[in-house]
């Protein structure tokens, strides 16, 4: 901890953009699991695709498999602190794109709000209102 802002350093916090091997949802090792969850695939469309793979180049598809499970590091349990902030980083990991117009479409909303309170603020109707809500 940064005692100085009492914030966590940026070094502390768990990056939830980094291929992981899902241990929770896993048949050996969790490494297709967490592929599928790193693109934004289901589950068993990895496993079969890795399946298929193996026939032909099943020497090559063990031998990574078995690095991958030996390099990736294991999901941590508390990776998200809510379903919410899961669905936002899987959103933004498959379209960042459509994320970010999403949050940016969003701040234009609450401008457009933020001004119409504004106009109503300043203008003479709230003025009116204002002293007939008084009497």
């Amino acid at each position: 901890m940064n005692r100085r802002y009492d914030r966590p350093d940026p070094g502390d916090r768990i990056n939830p953009h980094r291929l992981y091997r899902n241990r929770d949802d896993r048949i050996l090792c969790g490494v297709c699991s967490g592929i599928a969850d790193y693109l934004g695939l289901d589950r068993r469309t990895v496993r079969v695709v890795t399946l298929i793979a193996a026939v032909p180049f099943t020497p090559f598809v063990i031998t990574g498999y078995i690095i991958l499970c030996l390099i990736l590091p294991a999901k941590p349990r508390d990776l998200y602190a809510s379903t919410e902030e899961e669905t936002f980083w899987r959103k933004t990991t498959i379209e960042p794109k459509n994320t970010f117009g999403e949050i940016r479409h969003r701040f234009r909303e609450l401008e457009l709000r933020l001004q119409r309170m504004e106009a109503y603020l300043t203008s003479k109707r709230y003025e009116i209102d204002r002293e007939l809500k008084g009497s």
